[in-house]
């Protein structure tokens, strides 16, 4: 299949890359995968037997008129334990490799019949500043985007960094939440030719 690309021209792609359909039950569950691993899961609260104390019976069993108590540490006690007290866990979900390829298919393939994937040669900026990414950005008539080269770029990273609707990514740490955040994905020709090889 073909694609425009914004400069001028167009460029070949394979279409069991890009044209595969949208299946929006995997791509939720890839997403909700990716958000919950990235959950630290470090909630911890103390249980009765965690309390320190509590050791001694407060008074007799009987004979006082008041309820019976075995310890000061239950959950019914200012200071006591917890009745279920949170543990640390993980949140990780098990994606297989084929699933997220598949979904990372389907989100580019619906990229690209939303008319939302920019393809241009290159994005390669002479110096790190913020006024000529805005300039380059402008003249392609984007707004809220995220721009996918094939590698880190430190000039790009820093000229994007005080724009509020501009995200940086490389193909290496791209991922299904990064690819829809955004209203458009800007991807070089290089970038293109990477995702295609990893999609395939």
């Amino acid at each position: 299949m073909k694609l425009k690309l914004q400069d001028k021209g167009s460029v070949d792609v394979a279409e069991a890359a890009f044209g595969a359909e949208f299946n929006e039950a995997l791509v939720h569950q890839v997403v909700t995968a990716y958000l919950a691993g990235a959950r630290a899961g470090t909630k911890a609260q103390k249980n009765r037997s965690a309390v320190r104390g509590g050791g001694a019976k407060p008074w007799n069993q009987k004979g006082t008129g008041r309820a019976r108590a075995g310890t000061t540490r239950g959950p019914i006690w200012v200071g006591g334990g917890r009745t279920f007290a949170a543990q640390p866990r993980s949140y990780d979900q098990k994606v297989n490799k084929k699933m997220y390829r598949a979904a990372l298919r389907s989100v580019f393939s619906e990229l690209i019949r939303q008319d939302r994937l920019v393809i241009v040669n290159e994005l390669a900026l002479e110096a790190p500043k913020t006024k000529l990414l805005a300039t380059k950005l402008k003249e392609f008539d984007l707004d809220s985007v995220l721009v996918l080269n094939e590698a880190f770029d430190e000039k790009l990273f820093l000229a994007a960094r005080n724009l509020p609707n501009v995200g940086i990514c490389d193909v290496a740490s791209m991922d299904p939440v990064v690819l829809i955040r955004f209203e458009k994905v800007l991807v070089t020709l290089p970038a293109l030719k990477l995702i295609e090889e990893r999609l395939s």
